[in-house]
């Protein structure tokens, strides 16, 4: 008689090889999937950084024409936002992490979990090609209107940008219903509401936020390629449309995205911070209550990137409300992280560096966003250099470092190995020193004039050793990097065996083996607290779960055992309906409509035959 977890082996176990990566469901391999797929796009945004930076060094720079640094600097913007940073947090911490807190085997929808993975490749690719053939994005990464019609953009460069993100969004939302379904029906007996991870609050925040803010952003878009393609009339004044329609539907997705960035940054924080500072979170039903308000507050707020507009003063007052309102919730969460820090005994290590670095950049970007909140302050520095500062403190400070104090946290759990302690230490002392070399100098020198969005300057206007400096700073900022990722590779096959638990963490990742195996859970445990690690409260579920692909759904609220779910296994489906979607995608946008339609239909047969010749469970 095999023992339980030889059977759960032989049940979940998945082909090895590039054909298992291929048709893999599990949630950690999609994850990682995810993980290096958003690094390489990561080192690509990051190569089109320093191609700006260098650009602008000095005055009357040549490295770059118009026409490309139109296209570099667009897709910078849409690389960091839409292919690194909302994949990372979501797709790859999330995927990899939420299942493992909330103690469940696998997402709700395994299969839709690898479909959203290989829809956002297929994103990717798309929007690189177009910068391969030189035809890449070239209008700003919120392309206003009128600059994205055909009179100023006769190309496919606007087309590219529009069906990327288009296709991007699909594979974002399919990935946020299911955190959603995850997190409501397949906690662990005995999670309740108040029980959950901060983690997965913030996680809950994200992918609600992502539902109601993706439809204005493809509605936008879509009414974009039928103006362009169809000879629709949206944008366009003189046939009765409207040019402010386009800012209002993408702020309407620009704002929450701004929080949709920064909720996993702070759900990041809230793990580590306790295991570093050894003890529970301070004001831990506050904080979850704020990371939920974050993202509610966040969707009245769009109003506050349109004070230069020309909108009423009635309505400004509104929004410059609301943007002072939505730093209620972030300032509580900053006093329970530092006094959480205070009333423990911290233990200064790689992770809780990034995470004090994070709380330093966080405080400044959002110092300077308050400032926006101020309608003439904001009229006088509107496209100036001041606000791209106040962004990357939120986009590169607040959301990115987490996401590498993340990566030294939870690289134990992944790997099975421990990283070098003082290496990472030395790489965050290059990295913020210089992220802060690279964008602080970018307030004062918006305030001397600069504006977005210029490849060139004159000498003479006060910017050239501003400039200067941020060049230096991006280059001192990718060199700390690259410590970083040099230091995780080493680690990786070098470094000194970790066990399960290293830092003696709170959270269920933390109860099972490093890396975890392919059914997370031996046996499926009880919770009892928000830190059941430490409070060593998870005992045995009495249930027989080892006969196939199972996990217990729970009731929403209470986390009352409610069924025994049966999971799908590995599957070639995902992948052949994401491949028919990129083929759709690309004859869109070649305009071969008739094509496009043939290829909707494979993908409707695709998805008809996913769901009828379902293989037996193992």
């Amino acid at each position: 008689m095999r023992s339980r977890t030889e059977r759960l082996e032989l049940i979940w176990h998945e082909r090895p090889g590039l054909l298992g990566w291929l048709t893999t469901v599990d949630h950690k391999r999609i994850g990682l999937l995810y993980f290096f797929t958003t690094l390489v796009f990561f080192g690509a945004g990051g190569v089109e950084a320093l191609l700006i930076r260098t650009q602008l060094a000095g005055p009357n720079g040549t490295v770059l024409s118009p026409e490309a640094f139109d296209q570099v600097m667009t897709m910078h913007g849409v690389t960091m936002i839409f292919l690194f940073i909302i994949p990372m947090t979501t797709g790859a911490f999330g995927n990899y992490l939420l299942p493992l807190m909330i103690g469940a085997r696998d997402m709700a929808f395994p299969r839709l979990n690898a479909l959203s993975y290989w829809l956002f490749l297929g994103s990717g690719v798309f929007l690189y090609a177009g910068l391969l053939m030189r035809k890449g994005p070239d209008c700003g990464w919120f392309c206003y209107t009128p600059l994205n019609t055909k009179e100023y953009d006769p190309g496919l460069n606007a087309d590219f940008y529009a069906l990327g993100l288009i296709f991007n969004s699909m594979s974002t939302t399919a990935g946020a219903l299911n955190f959603i379904v995850t997190i409501f029906k397949l906690r662990a007996p005995g999670m309740s509401f108040n029980r959950m991870p901060l983690f997965v609050f913030a996680m809950l925040a994200v992918s609600f936020s992502l539902i109601f803010a993706l439809p204005p952003l493809t509605t936008d878009l879509v009414f974009l390629e039928l103006q362009r393609k169809v000879g629709f009339h949206f944008f366009d004044v003189v046939h009765g449309g409207d040019a402010l329609l386009w800012q209002h539907l993408f702020w309407l997705f620009g704002h929450p995205e701004v929080y949709i960035i920064i909720l996993p940054a702070m759900g990041i924080a809230t793990s580590i911070i306790p295991t570093f500072a050894k003890r529970k979170m301070v004001a831990f039903p506050l904080v979850a209550l704020a990371e939920l308000l974050v993202a509610f507050i966040g969707f009245g707020v769009w109003g506050h990137h349109m004070f230069a507009t020309g909108l009423s003063i009635g309505t400004l007052v509104f929004f410059a409300a609301a943007s002072m309102m939505v730093v209620i919730p972030s300032t509580i969460q900053i006093y329970a992280w530092l006094f959480t820090v205070n009333l423990g005994r911290p233990e200064f290590r790689a992770p809780l560096l990034f995470i004090g670095g994070f709380i330093a950049l966080f405080v400044i970007g959002g110092l300077s966003g308050i400032m926006f909140a101020a309608i003439p302050f904001d009229q006088a520095t509107t496209d100036t250099y001041f606000v791209v500062a106040h962004f990357h403190f939120i986009i590169f400070g607040a959301a990115v470092f987490p996401i590498l104090g993340g990566m030294y946290y939870w690289f134990p759990k992944v790997t099975g190995h421990m990283y070098h302690e003082r290496s990472a230490q030395a790489s965050f002392w290059v990295t913020f020193v210089g992220t802060l070399l690279t964008f602080f100098p970018m307030h004062i020198v918006g305030l001397l004039g600069m504006t977005r969005r210029v490849y060139t300057y004159h000498a003479g206007f006060g910017w050239d050793a501003y400039n200067l400096s941020e060049t230096i700073g991006a280059f001192i900022l990718a060199a700390g990097l690259l410590m970083i990722f040099a230091n995780l590779l080493w680690s990786r096959f070098r470094g000194p065996p970790s066990g399960p638990d290293p830092f003696f963490g709170g959270t269920l990742e933390w109860t099972t083996a490093s890396p975890p195996p392919p059914y997370n859970f031996p046996v499926i445990p009880t919770v009892t607290s928000p830190y059941p690690n430490w409070d060593r409260a998870q005992g045995e579920l009495v249930l027989d779960l080892d006969h196939g692909h199972e996990t217990p759904a729970t009731t929403v609220r209470d986390g009352h055992l409610d069924e025994i779910l049966k999971m799908p296994s590995e599957s070639g489906w995902p992948i052949v309906l994401a491949l028919a979607v990129t083929v759709l995608f690309i004859m869109l946008l070649t305009a071969h409509f008739v094509v496009a339609g043939i290829f909707a239909g494979v993908a409707g047969c695709v998805l008809v035959a996913w769901h009828v010749h379902e293989p037996a469970e193992a």
